[in-house]
């Protein structure tokens, strides 16, 4: 598991805040437009919103259409952290839904809840609905915008700065995020397909069990049983967190697990 606090789950190298050494836009005169879990329209500043709105329960302010070319439709990720179909516009916005999805410390997955506006030059008033949002464990918010391989264009990294900003006064956090590393997105897209529940088939407190010391992979599953059924299991069990690997190397059945200590609860 990679906790939301690795740099390695979203990057290959730390980068430093968007805002340094950059002019922002007051967040204390942002607003923030939403349509409620009702289907009603509504807007007020944003800092108010941030901190009296459930805004991961808001449904989408914009819609992504369908661009001629693009080897990814708009689709529907079951969020295994929430329980629901969560929507995503595009490939790498699809990856950091998966990521999203296996992060132990995000409760709760939303896309484009929220748009804020503000001023900008000649007043002019600018408007971004960032990507996703995530609610984290502690209760503070996550606002993330979603960058492909070849990075963010000069318009997201403008408007960027600003959303930061934004979400800092507000006790948030934002992150432009590129692609994970490659064997971790590929080691998180195998588990994702374990996610849901069923696959654990009431197995995880023996899974724990069998995995309090480091063990291969492939000499637990003999132990708990027919491999056929247990592989499931132990699969869910690294989705979870329930079992630690390290997922910057490919994952195969002589990789070394262990039970964690703070298994994920949810």
């Amino acid at each position: 598991m990679i906790p939301l606090s690795s740099a390695k789950q979203q990057q290959a190298a730390p980068t430093p805040p968007l805002s340094i050494g950059r002019r922002f836009a007051d967040p204390a005169h942002m607003a923030a437009r939403f349509v409620d879990p009702l289907g009603v329209e509504r807007e007020m500043p944003w800092l108010e919103a941030a901190g009296e709105r459930a805004l991961e329960e808001c449904l989408p302010i914009q819609q992504f259409p369908v661009l001629k070319g693009r080897r990814v439709a708009p689709g529907w990720w079951w969020s295994s952290t929430d329980q629901r179909l969560v929507h995503y516009g595009f490939k790498a916005m699809r990856t950091q839904v998966m990521m999203l999805d296996h992060d132990p410390t995000v409760t709760a997955l939303a896309c484009r809840p929220v748009e804020l506006l503000w001023r900008g030059r000649g007043g002019k008033t600018v408007s971004h609905a960032p990507h996703l949002m995530a609610r984290l464990a502690d209760g503070s918010g996550l606002l993330v915008d979603c960058a492909g391989p070849s990075g963010a264009g000069r318009r997201l990294v403008r408007r960027a700065v600003h959303v930061e900003a934004a979400a800092a006064a507000a006790g948030w956090h934002y992150r432009l995020a590129g692609p994970p590393p490659s064997a971790v997105e590929a080691n998180v897209r195998w588990l994702a397909g374990y996610r849901h529940p069923r696959c654990a088939q009431g197995r995880l407190p023996q899974v724990t069990a069998c995995f309090r010391q480091p063990l291969p992979l492939v000499e637990g599953v003999r132990l708990l049983g027919d491999p056929i059924a247990v592989w499931p299991a132990v699969f869910h069990a690294l989705w979870r967190g329930v079992l630690r690997v390290p997922l910057e190397r490919a994952l195969h059945e002589q990789v070394v697990a262990v039970a964690s200590r703070t298994a994920a609860q949810r």
